[in-house]
């Protein structure tokens, strides 16, 4: 029988790990996703764990060596955070382009300069383009579940592609929650056992990721772009599989008070734990405001978005990243982008906030709300805020 348990995120998703019945870890600690690779090193060291735990010498060699592992057929794991991912970025494009079904968690950290261990998604907006699929979780049951789904979805015949599972440093890392962990029988219904069909074998000595001339490279750029954008409809289907076997639904947009909502207010991650909080509060308030969560970031969910915002007049957009110099933060602009010259679509507003770790309350959506109101129907949606600093 499933158990409900009390139970450290970090430690709920190493469990996951091991349910999935994991090949290869290949990791190397960085703050605040420590305990993640802690806990699967102690498994695996008490045969609790039937995987090789690769202990490197940076994170640019933990996922090359991921690479080689999941190019052989091995069900392949990695972790990190902030300036970890920076140190992996060169390889994270060339996991995707050989189509290496690795699984990443990735702790959000903010980047340095300054220093900062705590959580935004800078790190996160920094690797948008390198062709990996990403999901973003809100709290720790979305965790574990989101990493069983992700080497089923990874490991599809039609995707081959690594998957990331955002989830946010010290605001679910170190968090305990309740968690349902399910039966191993389950688990193993939802998620078969994994055959690469293009393993590297001495047998048969073929060359991966070599050189390609102009005339060849845009064409594989090309398929690796529709094989992305093609696995919505796997990722589809992998969720509704989980609800059928697990009973929690998951789709790429969630949404929160959105039946007779003009404004909405649009977040990943942890964060929106609060903003339902403020939702509550301005619902009482009188205001006709709702909630979408967006969960799934790549491929990103266009014909979702555009059909959920259809009835709005403004839809508010947070960020918990910059892109220096733009029109807003990633988010926001990719929001845009997808809801430009489409007809009917509402006025968004965007505003970064939550930057290194800065806590960010009810009290401040809720001012969020009421000034992107304002700013939509004075037809100011082209400029954006920066929340939390000070003057």
């Amino acid at each position: 029988m499933p158990e409900r348990t009390g139970m450290e995120v970090s430690i709920a998703l190493s469990e996951a790990v091991k349910m999935c019945k994991t090949d290869v870890v290949s990791a190397y600690p960085i703050t605040p996703q420590t305990h993640i690779v802690e806990h699967l090193a102690e498994l695996v060291a008490d045969d609790e764990m039937d995987a090789e735990f690769i202990p490197v010498e940076s994170e640019h060699s933990a996922l090359s060596a991921c690479l080689g592992s999941s190019a052989v057929g091995a069900r392949t794991f990695t972790a990190t955070a902030g300036q970890g991912l920076e140190l992996m970025h060169e390889v994270m494009y060339i996991a995707s382009s050989m189509r290496l079904p690795i699984v990443m968690a990735l702790c959000n950290r903010a980047l340095s300069a300054p220093l900062s261990v705590w959580c935004d998604h800078g790190d996160a907006m920094s690797i948008r383009d390198t062709g990996w699929i990403q999901v973003f979780a809100e709290n720790g049951q979305e965790v574990f579940d989101m990493t069983i789904q992700a080497f089923r979805i990874a490991e599809d015949a039609d995707v081959l592609l690594p998957v990331v599972v955002n989830l946010d440093g010290f605001n679910l890392t170190h968090v305990v929650e309740p968690i349902i962990l399910p039966d191993q029988e389950q688990v193993d219904r939802y998620l078969p056992e994994f055959h690469y069909p293009y393993p590297l074998h001495p047998d048969k000595p073929v060359s991966m990721g070599t050189y390609a001339p102009p005339h060849l490279y845009i064409e594989v750029k090309k398929a690796q772009d529709e094989a992305l954008k093609n696995s919505k409809q796997i990722i589809l289907k992998a969720w509704d599989e989980f609800r059928q076997i697990f009973g929690r639904e998951y789709n790429p947009i969630e949404l929160y008070c959105m039946d007779d909502a003009d404004v909405a207010v649009m977040a990943m991650g942890s964060i929106n734990e609060t903003v339902s909080l403020a939702i509550d509060e301005l619902r009482e308030e009188g205001l006709k405001v709702g909630q979408l969560k967006l969960r799934l970031w790549r491929p990103f969910p266009h014909t979702e978005l555009r059909e959920v915002v259809k009835s709005l007049k403004t839809l508010i957009v947070i960020d918990r990243a910059i892109s220096f110099g733009g029109p807003g933060g990633p988010v926001c602009s990719e929001v845009r982008s997808s809801l430009y010259e489409h007809e009917g679509m509402p006025h968004v507003i965007g505003f970064v906030t939550g930057l290194g770790g800065r806590e960010v309350k009810t009290s401040d959506f809720k001012k969020m709300v009421r000034k992107g109101v304002e700013q939509a129907e004075k037809g100011l949606e082209e400029d954006y805020e920066i929340v939390g600093a000070r003057e």
